[in-house]
């Protein structure tokens, strides 16, 4: 195998004209140049320099390994200075999938210090639910994914290096004029029997869930992704609904009123890796800045 050093002192030697020469403007000894240049050789496979008494002359396959050696060592030059500039966050590019109120809360705070801190590094950010982002980090489609779970710690994100942000409450959603509008806390069997307005397929099924464990299913006449949906559904008198606090702080709330419910419901917000990419200093800076956004 060819080594980019050896390429370096062969460049050296055919601009020079001599090892010596070569010695003096690399910094080393002339039996340091002879060494290298013979270990060139005997990776190249033959020869590449011809010396007759005190000249020397690049034979064909030196003359075409010095013509290639330029190009090689100024791509390897570019790239040491680009990984360079990745590393110590000049440069560099986080893909970051999120669900919709992680997307209008925690990141847009994480990614205005990112960018204040680190005006090189460019973040790209796409939708999507868990556990489609978990699925769209190990595919290789994400480098940072924010998700959500229920009912604690799991076994599903045990290969993935898991950065904790928030724990996220449920809250009630009733119309103004509702008999419990008032009540402030609320048990969720008290809502046995009304309409119930239902969101993504993980909270939905998380719905369904607390309400069979206090004893009743309930009737979901409608189901939305769009959290505004949800809330507009509600304030016109259409069904109750929960969502999570943090949904809360990104929607206008007009015509609703916010119950604390019983018994409470939780989910748990992070933010995920793959174990190597949580090396790559663009990365571990994300997520860095996920972490302080739930403080700010």
């Amino acid at each position: 195998m060819i080594e980019a050093r050896h390429l370096r002192v062969l460049r050296t030697v055919a601009a020079t004209g001599s090892f010596s020469a070569a010695a003096r403007e690399l910094g080393c000894t002339q039996p340091a140049v002879s060494q290298q240049m013979k270990a060139l050789e005997s990776s190249a496979g033959t020869p590449l320099i011809v010396r007759t008494g005190r000249e020397m002359r690049l034979t064909q396959a030196g003359e075409a390994l010095v013509r290639h050696a330029t190009g090689i060592l100024a791509g390897l030059t570019a790239a040491e200075e680009e990984i360079a500039a990745i590393a110590g966050l000049r440069a560099g590019r986080v893909r970051l999938v999120s669900f919709p109120s992680g997307s209008s809360t925690l990141v847009p705070t994480a990614l205005a210090a990112l960018r204040a801190a680190h005006p090189g590094t460019r973040v790209s950010l796409v939708e999507a639910e868990p556990p489609s982002s978990a699925v769209m980090l190990r595919d290789g489609e994400c480098d940072v994914a924010l998700a959500f779970r229920y009912g604690g710690h799991g076994a599903e994100w045990d290969d993935l290096v898991v950065r904790p942000l928030l724990v996220d409450r449920l809250v009630g959603l009733v119309p103004e004029s509702h008999r419990l509008a008032d009540a402030g806390t609320v048990a969720i069997a008290e809502l046995a029997a009304e309409s119930w307005i239902a969101g993504c397929p993980r909270c939905r099924t998380q719905l369904v869930d607390a309400c069979e464990a206090a004893g009743f299913t309930p009737r979901i006449d409608f189901a939305t992704d769009d959290y505004p949906a949800v809330i507009g559904l509600v304030a016109a008198g259409l069904g109750v609904a929960v969502l999570p606090e943090l949904a809360m702080e990104s929607v206008r709330t007009e015509g609703v009123r916010t119950l604390t419910v019983e018994p409470s419901v939780h989910r748990e917000i992070v933010a995920l890796t793959l174990p190597d990419l949580a090396q790559v200093p663009a990365v571990a800076a994300t997520l860095d800045q996920l972490v302080l956004a739930r403080a700010r």
